[in-house]
């Protein structure tokens, strides 16, 4: 009773011409899927905690993995773990911004090294087993209160998701910086430099500057921003500094 009873056609080969036979096929109904309750209760749950592996042990700290991850939705807390080299733990907000992080940067390739991004099976990262990095930062850190995580504003819509490219867009710069300053700047920090440079015409009410920045490659855009991003600029005549803001632009080339 519970089978759907569908007839079968003309020129079906299981017709049998010797023999009279019901002009009928049974198909079995396809019933939702539903978990046992022996399962495990992670299987039912999702997790807003990423894992990160193959990261430079000399060129990577939590302020740029944050400056990294951030694009894909807020990041909490940074960890790296103590006992496996090279891999951090990153708590996100939600497990949204995971599966975004996931699914851009999971293979991308940072510091001549491929990033290996999945989601972890811990459900929070807890700060525990705290040591001292390479370049003498924390292995753990609290980003929850920050103003530099763009997904807690009216305007996180506004937001660019994409996977990596070699252009970045920059905003919130100073409006008298120039292409010289820039290039400066990536010098100063030991990050690549950008071969082309274009600014944004902006209203004469602006306050501040964007543009796009075009590197040889998609590895030296990615370090570029991990580098830079968020790197605060002071200027004369003015009380709060400007903090660049990086990420990945729709465009392929200047």
């Amino acid at each position: 009773p519970h089978y759907s009873v569908l007839p079968l056609p003309p020129n079906s080969r299981y017709r049998r011409s010797h023999e009279q036979v019901q002009d009928v096929v049974s198909y079995k109904q396809l019933l939702p899927k539903t978990f046992s309750s022996t399962r495990p209760s992670a299987i039912l749950c999702c997790t807003s905690v990423a894992m990160v592996s193959g990261l430079h042990p000399n060129n990577m700290n939590c302020n740029r993995i944050f400056n990294l991850f951030c694009l894909y939705g807020n990041v909490e807390k940074v960890k790296f773990m103590k006992s496996v080299s090279g891999t951090a733990l990153v708590e996100m907000a939600d497990e949204y911004a995971v599966d975004r992080a996931v699914t851009h940067l999971n293979g991308t390739k940072v510091f001549g090294k491929k990033l290996n991004v999945c989601v972890s099976r811990q459900q929070a990262v807890i700060p525990n087993h705290v040591f001292e990095l390479a370049d003498g930062s924390s292995s753990y850190q609290d980003f929850s209160l920050t103003r530099n995580n763009r997904f807690s504003s009216l305007h996180s819509h506004r937001n660019i998701i994409q996977p990596p490219t070699a252009v970045l867009h920059f905003y919130n710069a100073p409006p008298t910086l120039n292409q010289q300053q820039l290039l400066n700047f990536c010098s100063e920090h030991n990050a690549p430099a950008f071969t082309k440079y274009k600014v944004f015409d902006a209203k004469p009410s602006s306050k501040t500057l964007s543009g796009l920045l075009e590197f040889d490659c998609k590895a030296a855009a990615v370090e570029a921003l991990i580098v830079l991003n968020h790197h605060q600029f002071r200027i004369a005549g003015s009380y709060n500094p400007f903090t660049i803001k990086l990420c990945f632009s729709t465009s392929t080339h200047l």
